[in-house]
């Protein structure tokens, strides 16, 4: 792009980027997109139920973890910081989180 009108008429625009372009990652990072869908369940190995979606309050992100209770889906908010995130396996689709159910 050499002006800023070429720029404008890409406004809405989706940009792609290939996974293999992806940055590499240290051992204890994720991308969000990684941990959609992965269980999340306690110590005492509880399900909390399936993260939905990620979102950031600043300084940390959180995951969002729906899940079904007397019927009716809900959600608990989770700080995605090592206080609470014990172990994340990929290979398990599993997150062990310090979480209680009542949370």
């Amino acid at each position: 792009m050499t002006d800023r009108n070429e720029a404008e008429a890409l406004k809405g625009a989706a940009v792609f980027v290939s996974r293999a372009d992806f940055p590499q990652l240290e051992e204890d990072e994720f991308y969000w997109g990684d941990l959609l869908g992965l269980a999340v369940e306690n110590q005492q190995g509880e399900s909390l139920g399936t993260v939905a979606d990620m979102m950031s309050n600043g300084p940390q992100s959180i995951l969002r973890v729906e899940y079904e209770a007397d019927g009716k889906a809900q959600e608990r908010l989770i700080p995605f910081v090592s206080q609470f995130v014990i172990k994340v396996d990929k290979d398990a689709k599993l997150i062990i989180v310090d979480w209680g159910l009542d949370y």
